[in-house]
């Protein structure tokens, strides 16, 4: 019995050591992919460190349900495949414990994994995706620091456009200053221009401070009905040797916009809220669908038309009758009557096209809530799933380190994507119920498994050329010889 305890602990320990690396290294190079997408978006707006490490966090737990599996994958493959390079995993053997009964206690933490991913996918992760898209506007709706570049001029100060010929090194000294106040709404009636200046920020860069040398300001009050190039009313014009303008910076901070209004979104919602907003939309699409009949009584409606009718073809005979009026009498009625059918037909039409595009997207949203339904399962499942995968395929190539399980790991993870993305598009085109072709990548790679795990607990070779020999020699037996 203290062996076995022993040899739990010491397969235990061959195993954490791979996971909590993989887990941090995989989680890392999904966020950097995750970030490159906004960084030209953030870049330039002075955001402090608070608010990088903020949006981070908030991905970090988004991107773990996808990393998660990806690193018992690895991790595992790393930990019986050093296992078997050492001949640790023959000993183990040859004392008479099975492969089986060495991967227990890892198969039960990945399933207390599997679990804990499902929770923490249902509750903690709609939570974070609140929080990270909520901040992420905020900071793509920031305006951009105050950058005053030469020859340039620059409006991000509501109400003001400032120009400046030059910057020196310490960005505080500037000369040819031009600044245009747009306060009043009487356009550039107002004007200031120094020969140089300094500038410097004050009050926890709340307030930017102008200090202006050398210059004019220029005022222009326009005259009657608002024409100062008419009837000007008046003209100022000072000089000053020193002048100092403060600008109010606040609108430059970080605003706060309400989470509530991005509560809609299927990503920031558990299962239940999923189930309870896919039932919302099937009761509405059968409520709006049953009406549709009702709706389409107006347009059909019948006349009748009897040619023999004389009545309809008498002329008025009157002066003041013009000759179209008497080509529109002596028409047939039946046109009429063909053209108003025309007409309504292609009323029905429109009104059907448009109820054919509104169930559309109803089906199309349902599905797509569906989709995020069911990845919270199958995200959790994949875990162990690809363990199944992982430990038996690491027992048979018999290589630890970073070279070949990192090579194979690749491998399995483009096909567990290609089977998730293939039952995304399943389900979101309604080729296949999404109870069936969501499961539908698990349930491959749970065969993969099962056939890795008979292959291992029998020593098969499945890697080396000699398998592939042997096979090919019994199919080439079960085949009708020449006579």
């Amino acid at each position: 019995m203290k062996i076995i305890k022993r040899l739990d602990l010491l397969v235990l320990k061959a195993f954490f050591g791979p996971f909590i690396l993989t887990v941090f290294v995989v989680t890392f190079i999904f966020l950097m992919q995750t970030i490159l997408k906004y960084i030209d978006e953030l870049v330039g707006k002075g955001l402090s460190y608070l608010d990088y490490a903020e949006l981070m966090m908030y991905f970090s737990m988004n991107i773990l349900p996808v990393a998660l599996p990806l690193a018992i994958l690895l991790s595992s493959l790393m930990t019986f495949g050093n296992l078997g390079q050492f001949n640790e995993l023959t000993a183990i053997k040859s004392s008479g414990i099975s492969l089986i009964r060495v991967m227990v206690p890892i198969a039960i933490w990945v399933l207390g994994c599997t679990v804990g991913l499902y929770f923490f996918n249902n509750y903690v992760v709609p939570k974070a995706n609140l929080k990270a898209f909520s901040l992420l506007y905020d900071l793509r709706q920031k305006k951009p620091s105050l950058d005053l570049k030469p020859g340039v001029f620059y409006n991000g100060i509501p109400g003001y456009s400032i120009k400046i010929v030059q910057k020196f090194d310490n960005d505080s000294s500037i000369k040819g200053v031009i600044i245009y106040d747009h306060t009043q709404s009487r356009g550039n009636t107002d004007v200031i221009i120094a020969d140089s200046g300094s500038m410097y920020l004050f009050n926890q860069s709340q307030y930017l401070a102008l200090e202006l040398f050398r210059g004019n300001s220029y005022n222009e009050f326009k005259g009657e009905g608002g024409m100062s190039y008419i009837n000007p009313e008046e003209f100022v014009r000072n000089s000053f040797d020193k002048t100092k303008i403060v600008f109010n910076l606040s609108s430059f901070d970080l605003k706060k916009t309400k989470e509530e209004l991005f509560m809609g979104s299927r990503q920031m919602k558990g299962v239940d809220e999923l189930d309870h907003h896919i039932d919302s939309i099937q009761r509405m699409f059968v409520s709006v669908n049953k009406n549709s009949s009702g709706m389409l009584q107006p347009f059909y409606y019948y006349t009748t038309v009897n040619p023999l009718d004389s009545t309809k073809n008498k002329a008025v005979e009157h002066d003041s009758i013009k000759l179209s009026k008497k080509a529109l009498l002596a028409e047939s009625p039946g046109k009429e009557v063909a053209q108003r059918a025309a007409n309504q037909a292609r009323s029905i039409k429109s009104y059907l096209q448009g109820n054919v595009e509104r169930d559309e997207r109803f089906i199309k949203e349902i599905h797509e809530f569906e989709v995020t339904k069911y990845q919270k399962f199958t995200q959790a499942v994949a875990c162990f799933v690809l363990f199944l995968i992982g430990a038996p395929l690491g027992a048979i190539i018999k290589k630890g380190g970073l070279g070949i399980p990192v090579l194979i790991c690749i491998i399995f993870f483009i096909f567990y994507y290609v089977f998730s993305i293939t039952g995304e598009k399943w389900t979101k085109e309604g080729v296949y119920p999404a109870d069936f072709a969501m499961w539908f990548g698990n349930g491959i790679l749970f065969c993969v498994g099962l056939f890795f795990m008979r292959q291992a607990k029998n020593d098969s070779r499945i890697l080396e050329t000699d398998f592939y020999l042997i096979f090919f020699d019994r199919i080439k037996k079960l085949l009708p010889k020449k006579k």
